[in-house]
């Protein structure tokens, strides 16, 4: 089981970081900090390259937007040494659903198990 693991790890991304990455994670990685999800975060020293190890499901939707700013170089300070300011109107970030059971289903629509009753359609018959 334990060389399955391994091999497994060295191609797979799916079910976490591969095993290439845990290395250079290990050799050239400086942890700069950590989000709520428990994703954490690292950079060269150099800092020519930014990267995340998910904690669960590798999904780029469940980056928030301080961290997405600071992976993609739009500010250069991490989100652990200045916090972004934010408005009182502004929504807590959610991951994408879309293509889960939990994604919006609006009224009538297929995926519902019950659909709506439509009155306001009748359906074209050929005479």
């Amino acid at each position: 089981m334990g060389i399955l693991n391994t091999l497994l790890r060295a191609v797979t991304w799916w079910t976490g970081p591969t095993l290439n990455t845990q290395l250079f994670t290990a050799r050239k990685g400086v942890k700069v900090g950590e989000d709520e999800q428990g994703n954490i975060y690292y950079h060269t020293k150099d800092d020519s390259k930014r990267w995340v190890i998910y904690n669960g499901e590798p999904e780029g939707s469940r980056v928030g937007p301080d961290w997405h700013g600071w992976l993609h170089r739009t500010w250069d300070e991490t989100p652990t040494n200045k916090p972004l300011v934010h408005k009182n109107w502004e929504k807590p970030h959610q991951d994408n659903l879309s293509g889960t059971e939990m994604a919006y289903a609006p009224a009538g629509s297929l995926r519902q198990a019950t659909p709506a009753k439509r009155d306001d359609y009748q359906a074209w018959t050929p005479e």
